[in-house]
């Protein structure tokens, strides 16, 4: 979805779109990833409705689990991040952001309830090393609905989306380089990964924001 599309959507202005990637700079490193050699920032909560128009419910903190056959990289790791601080929670801009994926999540699925997985993140990458958006690899994560909104782009070269059907054929390859373009899929029948990021100047760290965030069945 382009950029000027998502805006019109969730009708935002510039002003609420800087606010909104300020909390960017609160995230915390993810050691995880760390472990493979990757510069990634997070924090991670969970949301609950029953319809995109309906009530939308924070739930308690909880590891986050991948099915066992989504993502190879961490099968039987119970991953355990920071929560979403309160003024992200807070923050209109979120829940019209949410509004906006539910209505493509039930466009896939009419459960009765919503489990909402949210994920800030951050790729850094410096001169000597590069951002690994996703160290996992080509993955799914075990949803119905996943999706990816850019956020902030600077300094940065790289980061390519890529998306692949079950059977590795190649379905989409773009890169979220417009602050508001969002990238959506269908978790249960598509792979997906993003290439390494490097700075375009290399005296100066390059960086990636994004917001990942997930439906499934609560």
């Amino acid at each position: 979805m382009p950029a000027a599309v998502t805006a019109a959507c969730l009708d935002v202005s510039g002003t609420q779109w800087a606010n909104f990637g300020r909390h960017w700079n609160s995230l915390c490193v993810d050691s995880y990833a760390a472990e493979r050699g990757a510069c990634r920032l997070r924090r991670y909560g969970r949301f609950e409705f029953t319809a995109p128009t309906g009530p939308m419910r924070l739930l308690p903190q909880e590891s986050f689990v991948q099915p066992d056959d989504s993502n190879p990289l961490y099968i039987d790791v119970d991953r355990t991040f920071e929560p979403l601080t309160d003024s992200f929670v807070a923050d209109p801009m979120l829940r019209a952001v949410l509004r906006l994926l539910g209505q493509s999540a039930t466009a896939l699925d009419t459960p009765a309830s919503w489990l909402v997985k949210v994920h800030p993140f951050r790729g850094v990458a410096s001169a000597d090393g590069q951002g690994q958006p996703t160290p996992e690899g080509l993955h799914r994560d075990g949803v119905t609905l996943v999706s990816s909104l850019l956020v902030s782009r600077r300094n940065a070269t790289g980061g390519q989306s890529s998306v692949f059907d079950s059977a590795g054929r190649p379905l989409v390859t773009t890169t979220l380089s417009e602050p508001g373009t969002l990238l959506l899929g269908d978790d249960r029948r598509t792979l997906h990964s993003v290439s390494p990021i490097r700075p375009s100047d290399p005296s100066h760290p390059a960086y990636r924001d994004v917001l990942v965030v997930t439906f499934a069945p609560g």
